[in-house]
């Protein structure tokens, strides 16, 4: 059994990837706070199900409909309501944990995946339209999108870059995420108000791996690609390129791991939240998976063991001749699309 405050005293948080109305106006939320949860994450097709399954919407969706406003306009005075009553509900850990905890996410529409002027602008909007300090702007890690996070932080916007999967994007939402903050500084701008985080999606590169790889590197990828990228963010943000940053008062980009729910039964349906733990690092993890890791998992600072094992799965793929990279511009985009697919769906149902 897991004590989620005693996880998150390890430096480890766990955020969970679900909002809905019921969620909030229930009290089970507060619930969750008071448990341990330490933020709220959001997507398309998260909203699709909240507004389709969850009857607290019916009549708002019912009297927008006899309105004027257009189908995404609709969407967003129902999820904005969302998003800041969720962002209320963590105001008080938000403050006492010195704005560390008590983040929610909500996302830029989809179609905005290529735009990186579309992006910076409707971040900016929501981000205006949302008003909450505790809100954090969901953009894809597209190549536009990752130019749109240098904008948008340097315009003091909190971003979740999201659908990251692989070493090489990481890296490249660090850079962007530090031209940002230099940018504030030819500003005249603080640091220390900005906060970014790197998701990072796990299950699906395994669930998508395994069919090709040898019995025993099956189930092995996605956590040796996590315990390499913590490596890695520890080399880049313990740097002096960083720390000049940080005498400034700039904060660590956290990396946050994605996709955690377990796709194959074969494996722990608690995997990928133990063996991916570190401090600072975050964990949004679906209702179940919470569950089942407050019921039978274990908290530990995993990825700080065993990394030579892991190197050794990454080389081992490698020798195999396995593009990781290429995998993971496969994934991104597959995720694009089933975000875009599950947008239009939520934009039909209001309209």
């Amino acid at each position: 059994m897991a004590d989620l405050l005693a996880v998150k005293a390890l430096g480890q948080q766990i955020w969970l990837d679900q909002l809905s109305r019921s969620l909030i106006e229930s009290g089970e939320l507060a619930q969750k706070i008071e448990q341990g949860v330490c933020g709220v994450t959001s997507n398309p097709a998260i909203f699709y199900q909240a507004f389709k399954d969850d009857p607290r919407y019916l009549t708002e969706i019912e009297a927008l409909q006899q309105t004027d406003l257009s189908p995404k306009a609709r969407y967003e005075t129902m999820a904005i309501a969302d998003v800041q009553a969720a962002c209320d509900a963590f105001a008080e850990v938000f403050q006492s944990s010195e704005r560390n905890v008590g983040w929610v996410s909500l996302e830029v529409a989809p179609e905005l995946a290529q735009d990186a002027a579309g992006t910076v602008a409707e971040g900016k909007r929501l981000w205006a339209s949302i008003d909450r300090p505790n809100v954090l702007i969901k953009v894809p890690a597209t190549d536009a999108g990752i130019a749109a996070l240098t904008e948008l932080v340097a315009a003091g916007v909190n971003v979740n870059l999201t659908l990251l999967f692989s070493l090489q994007q990481v890296h490249k939402a660090y850079e962007a995420y530090m031209q940002g903050l230099i940018e504030r500084i030819g500003n005249g701008l603080p640091l220390d108000n900005v906060f970014v985080v790197a998701s990072f999606f796990l299950s699906r590169i395994d669930a998508n791996l395994d069919p090709t790889l040898p019995a025993a590197l099956q189930g092995k990828v996605a956590v040796a690609l996590a315990k390499e990228a913590f490596c890695q963010w520890q080399a880049f943000f313990e740097g002096p390129g960083f720390k000049a940053l940080a005498s400034r008062g700039a904060r660590v980009l956290p990396l946050l791991w994605a996709s955690t729910g377990t796709k194959n039964k074969a494996y722990s349906d608690v995997m990928y939240v133990e063996e991916v733990m570190g401090a600072p690092t975050i964990n949004t993890v679906p209702a179940a998976t919470l569950e089942a890791f407050v019921h039978h998992g274990q908290g530990r600072l995993s990825l700080i063991e065993n990394v030579a094992t892991a190197k050794q799965v990454l080389a081992d793929v490698a020798a195999l001749g396995i593009d990781l990279e290429g995998l993971a511009q496969r994934l991104q985009q597959e995720g694009l699309t089933g975000f875009e697919e599950a947008f239009a769906k939520l934009l039909a149902l209001v309209e």
